[in-house]
Formats: structure tokens, sequence, C-alpha cells
């Protein structure tokens, strides 16, 4: 806790943002203590990310103040903020392959001067994160010869490298499985306990926040509607009035830590937009992997269906923002035969299907095998970075399935640049009055 004389490792008050006329952060005030783990949850837009932001500096707001170690950002030299903030964002795309002991070193940039290299003391500390990640047997290999999961802990030891007091992350554990979700959140506990780092963390998975988290914030259109400990702030109330979802609370008997069993979604998503002439377009993801084409393929026009997701998965949350027609499946469950009939009935009435480079594991495996029954029939395009091997925890077989449909004719694109001509070229347009099942979301 804070003393007298101790000032909150971050404070933000009465602080508003937005991008253009959109508000993005409206009138929120917080004080995080040092030594803290506070998980920042809420639904997709709620404004996560646009806080992480304006602590970083990246963004200013358009009203109140933001202070970390109780100075204003404002006054900080972008030097200076490295040396107060560490950030390990969503999603960094590698490059190079450097090795690991050299990749963990650029934490240290910001206390070195022009012209100056890294000392014994800097590599003694660099070695010692890698430990405390997991990492020291791979400390030689390169970067981008490791796994998704791997990459992500050091992109962690890089920013614990930093020597900073504060560490942000950004929805650390999206396109991860569940046992390196829960391996990447633990060793970060452990770490808060034994460096004393202040963690801010954008969450999706309330679960996730409960078991790891001291503390709970969640942000609704902006706003900060609920603020307290786990034990709290979790309520089958907020998750209904929040997240529009039906869940039971329950306690793991052993520790008290509360968890929510969801049930259904209260009411029907949205329709989707009418606005959108052509498709539909059946988008198969998870985890995250699949927002940001579900984003670009709605602004760019197209009728947009999406599924097999599992309830309370990102994926899900973004298709529900957007009016997308969802197959749901119950959370971390094997996808069942409804689920998987309601997603061949999206896909059978696609024009096209784009597969987001998702990480497969047992329980969503089929997502993969069932494109074998469409891919001759309907233009599929795998988004193919990173690649499947480095995403399979299916013990080789999805990436079996992969191959199978590239013979089949399915197309493997690098990004979304390159996907969205090559979708235009594919689909036709639909008369504007014809939106097919992108009109109401299937449970």
């Amino acid at each position: 806790m804070t003393g007298p004389l101790s000032p909150p490792a971050v404070r933000l008050e009465a602080v508003s943002a937005s991008y253009g006329a959109r508000p993005a952060l409206q009138d929120v005030s917080l004080a995080i203590a040092p030594g803290e783990f506070l998980a920042l949850t809420g639904p997709n837009g709620s404004g996560k990310t646009t806080l992480l932001r304006a602590v970083l500096g990246f963004l200013s707001p358009t009203h109140g103040q933001v202070e970390v170690q109780g100075t204003p950002v404002a006054r900080l030299s972008p030097r200076e903020r490295a040396r107060r903030v560490a950030w390990v964002p969503q999603d960094e795309h590698a490059r190079d392959d450097v090795p690991l002991n050299e990749y963990v070193l650029y934490g240290r940039y910001p206390h070195h001067g022009r012209l100056e290299s890294e000392t014994a003391e800097e590599r003694q500390l660099a070695a010692a994160t890698l430990d405390a990640v997991g990492l020291t047997e791979l400390a030689d290999r390169g970067l981008l010869s490791i796994s998704g999961g791997e990459r992500q802990r050091a992109t962690i030891a890089r920013a614990l490298v930093q020597s900073a007091p504060v560490l942000l992350l950004d929805e650390p554990t999206a396109h991860l499985d569940i046992a390196h979700q829960l391996d990447i959140l633990g060793r970060v506990r452990a770490l808060t306990r034994e460096r004393r780092v202040t963690v801010v963390a954008a969450l999706h998975d309330l679960n996730l926040a409960a078991r790891f988290a001291d503390r709970i914030v969640v942000l609704s259109r902006g706003r900060l509607v609920a603020d307290g400990t786990p034990a709290t702030v979790l309520s089958e109330e907020l998750v209904a009035r929040v997240w529009g979802i039906s869940a039971d609370l329950h306690r793991e008997p052993r520790t008290g830590i509360p968890y929510l069993v969801p049930r259904h979604l209260l009411a029907d998503v949205p329709a989707a937009r009418t606005a959108a002439t052509l498709g539909p377009v059946h988008v198969v993801g998870g985890g995250g992997a699949a927002s940001p084409v579900l984003r670009a393929l709605s602004d760019e026009g197209f009728t947009v269906t999406t599924g097999v997701l599992h309830l309370l998965d990102s994926d899900g949350e973004t298709a529900e923002a957007l009016g997308l027609a969802t197959a749901i499946e119950a959370p971390f469950a094997p996808i069942g035969a409804e689920a998987r009939e309601r997603s061949r009935r999206l896909r059978a009435a696609a024009r096209a299907i784009v597969v987001a480079p998702f990480v497969v594991g047992p329980s969503n495996l089929a997502n993969l095998e069932d494109l074998r029954e469409s891919v001759e029939s309907t233009p599929t395009f795998l988004l193919g970075r990173p690649a499947i091997t480095e995403r399979d925890f299916s013990g080789g077989r999805a990436t079996e399935v992969y191959a199978a449909l590239l013979r089949r004719g399915a197309s493997e694109v690098p990004d979304l640049a390159t996907l969205l001509p090559r979708l235009r070229r594919a689909i036709a347009p639909v008369p504007r009055a014809d939106r097919g099942p992108g009109a109401g979301a299937e449970r």
C-alpha cells in the first residue's frame, strides 16, 4: 500500500480522451498503488487500450491528467517515460531472428546515452530475467524460431529488463491457449510480488482476472463502472449489465476465488449494418485472432458471419459489437454438434471464407476440420502469419488439416492488405436488401 509520502504508481484524475469526434474515455479517475496487479476489463470498445495509451503518453487526454509516480506524464520526456513505464503490446510481429539474450537487452535502451553499450551487470540482469520467465535454455535461440507462447514470455522479459516500476500489458494472453494463458499470468503475478512492480493488464477473461489480479476495474463505453477486489466486483448483475450475458457466480471451495459460468446471451445482438453490400463472408477464428479481420471486413462493407467461438471469447465480443451472426459454444468446452451445425449453415450461406491465424488446440480443432467440406465449393483464404506450426497445439493435427485445405484449393495470404482486394474479386456484390444470415445472430 502507499505510505503518507508515497504517491500512487499511476493516477488518473477525471481523464477524458477521444479519437476525433468519438469519445473513448469519459471522466475516469483511478489510483493504482505500487506493487498492485490491476486487471482492466470490459467489452470491446470500452476504453481499455485507450487508458493504457494515455498512461504511456501516446494519447493526450482532452480533459484531466495522468500521473506516473506523482509526475504528470505530459511533463516527462520519452526517455524518462520509458524509465518509468514498460509496455507489452497486444500484437508485436517479430521481424528479425535476434537471439533472445540480445532481444531482452533492447529494454535497456532508455538507460543508455549515445554510443553506450550494455554493461556486464545488464547482461546478468537479462540472463536472470530470462530465467525468471523460464527461457534460460532458449537464450541463444532466435526470436523467430520459438513458439508464440515463448515469444510472449520473451516480450515480457524485455519489458522487465527495462527496470521500470510500472508494467502495462495489453491483452497479454491473446492468441494463446489456456495452458499458456495460465503460465504467462502466473509468472507475471509472481514477478510483481518478487520485484514489487505495478502491473496494469487489459484482460477480456473475467475468470483469469479474478484468479490473478489484486483488483479489477471494469470499463463500459469509456466510463469506469466497477472498481474493487475480484470478490467485490464480480457479480451476475455486472456481467448482465455490461456484457449482456446471463451467468452463474461460483467460488472455488479451496481459495474462495469467484468465477463465472456463462449460460447465454440475454438478448439478440443488433442487426448487421444495412450498408453492407458484399458477401456474406464467413470468418473462422478465436482468442482475438479474428477481431482485426471482423472489423476490417465490416468497415469495407462486407456482410460478415463468424464461428464457432466460445462464449466470452474476445472475437465473440467483437462480433457482438459489430452485430454479426455468430455460432457460439460454452467456454473451454469442445465444439459440440449443435454449434458445428450452426457454423455449417453460416458457411453454406457464405460466398467466401476467411480463416484467421488462431491458436488451434483439441477444443477448437473442429473449426479447421469442418472446412474440408466447403473448401472446394467456396473460395477460402487462410491468413498464414504466424505460421500454423507456431499455433498448432493439437499434436500436429491442425498442421495436417491446414495442408489438406491448401491442397484442396484454399489460398494462403500473408495479411489483410493482401486479402481485401483478392476477396473483392472473389465475391460478386449482392443486393442491399439481401443481407443473408448477417442480419441476426444464431445461437
